[in-house]
C-alpha cells in the first residue's frame, strides 16, 4: 500500500469523500423513524422522528393520505439528536391499507426513513423510504426475508454514506503495508464494531452522541500523523500494529453505527433480526470499499502510472485536516451544548 500511484488514488477519493463532509455532520445518513400503531380498526397512534444534524432538523415533512385525520392534537418532543413527534389519527374503516405515505423533502437529503407497520390483526411490516422514492405504500405483511432485506440495504448505505467511518478505513489502509496485515487489520476493527454494535443496539451499553462524534473525528485525526510517518519512512506503535488501534478504536465506530438504529426509536422485538442485517449491510459495504480501493490500486500498478512526489503527503494531510475540522466543529457543538 506504499506505491505512489496509490498514494495518487487515495487521493481523489479523499478529495471526494471531504466536499461533503466540509459543510455538514458526517452522521447525515442517519435515517429517519416512523412507526404506525393500529389501536382500533382505522386508527392509530403515530411516532415520526426526524434527525437533528448539527444543531438543525432535517427538513422533512410527514404527509398522510388523504381522509386521514387527528384524532388530538399531534405532541412535539426536542431531543439532543432528533424531533420526535406524537400523532393519533384516524384513517376510516379501511384503514391505511393501499394507501401511500409522502415524506416530502426527503429527496433532498441523502438519508432514508424507516417505516414498520403494526397491523390490529398481528401483521408487521418494515418499509424504507428513499429519496430516489420519497414515499411508501401500505400494502400486505412481509416476510422476515424482506425484512432482513431491508436493514441489509439500510447498512450498506449507512457505511456508504458515512463519511467519517469510511475515512478511516481509508486512513488504515494507508497506514498497512502487507497483505496479511491488512487481513488483520479490517477483521479487528470488524470484529470491535460488530461488539459495540450489539451491545449498544441491545441496549446495554450507551454514548451520548455528541461525545462519541467528537470521539470518532478524533480517531481519524489521530490517523493522519501516523499516514505521514509511512511517507517518511518512519515506524510508530500504530505502524508496527495497526490491527490494535483499528481494534480500539473500531469500538467507538461501534457505537457510531449503532446510533444509526437506536435513535430510530426500533421496537425491541425487532432488534436480533435488524441488528443482524444492519451488521450484514455495514460489512458487505465496509468490504466493498477496501475492494474498490485495492482493485483501482492494482489497476494503477499495472498501468505504470507515474505522479509527482508530493501527491504522497496529500493522503496523510487530508486525513489529518478534515479530522481536526470534524473534532473542532463537534467539540464546539459540545460546548454550546452544554450552555
Amino acid at each position: 500500500m506504499t506505491m505512489l500511484a496509490a498514494c495518487w488514488l487515495r487521493a481523489l477519493l479523499l478529495a471526494v469523500l471531504g466536499l461533503m463532509p466540509l459543510v455538514s455532520f458526517a452522521h447525515e445518513a442517519r435515517p429517519a423513524y416512523l412507526e404506525l400503531k393500529e389501536t382500533a380498526p382505522g386508527q392509530f397512534s403515530i411516532l415520526w422522528r426526524t434527525p437533528v444534524l448539527a444543531g438543525m432538523r432535517l427538513p422533512l415533512v410527514l404527509e398522510m393520505p388523504k381522509g386521514v385525520r387527528n384524532v388530538k392534537p399531534p405532541t412535539v418532543e426536542e431531543l439532543a439528536d432528533s424531533l420526535v413527534e406524537r400523532r393519533w389519527i384516524d384513517a376510516g374503516p379501511n384503514g391505511l391499507a393501499g394507501k401511500r405515505i409522502d415524506i416530502a423533502g426527503l429527496q433532498l437529503t441523502i438519508t432514508d426513513a424507516l417505516i414498520r407497520v403494526e397491523l390490529l390483526d398481528g401483521r408487521t411490516m418494515q418499509l424504507i423510504a428513499r429519496p430516489s422514492q420519497p414515499w411508501v405504500e401500505i400494502a400486505a405483511a412481509q416476510s422476515r426475508w424482506e425484512v432482513g432485506g431491508t436493514y441489509v440495504v439500510e447498512g450498506i448505505r449507512h457505511i456508504l454514506f458515512g463519511a467519517d467511518h469510511l475515512l478511516f478505513v481509508l486512513g488504515l489502509l494507508l497506514i498497512v503495508g502487507s497483505g496479511w496485515m491488512l487481513v488483520k487489520t479490517v477483521t479487528a476493527f470488524t470484529v470491535a464494531h460488530s461488539i459495540t454494535l450489539a451491545v449498544a443496539t441491545l441496549g446495554y451499553a450507551s454514548a451520548a452522541t455528541l461525545p462519541l462524534n467528537a470521539a470518532i473525528a478524533l480517531s481519524i485525526l489521530f490517523l493522519g500523523p501516523e499516514i505521514v510517518r509511512v511517507w517518511r519512512g518512519e515506524t510508530s506503535f500504530t505502524i508496527r500494529h495497526p490491527w490494535v488501534v483499528a481494534f480500539a478504536f473500531g469500538l467507538l465506530h461501534g457505537f457510531g453505527f449503532a446510533s444509526a438504529m437506536t435513535s430510530a426509536g426500533l421496537p425491541r422485538q425487532d432488534l436480533p433480526l435488524a441488528l443482524l442485517s444492519f451488521n450484514v449491510g455495514v460489512e458487505v459495504g465496509q468490504l466493498g470499499f477496501v475492494a474498490l480501493i485495492l482493485a483501482m490500486e492494482r489497476s494503477f500498478r499495472v498501468l505504470e502510472v507515474r505522479w509527482p512526489r508530493w501527491v504522497q503527503a496529500l493522503p496523510g494531510y487530508t486525513v489529518g485536516t478534515l479530522g481536526a475540522f470534524w473534532t473542532i466543529q463537534r467539540v464546539a457543538l459540545m460546548v454550546v451544548a452544554l450552555r
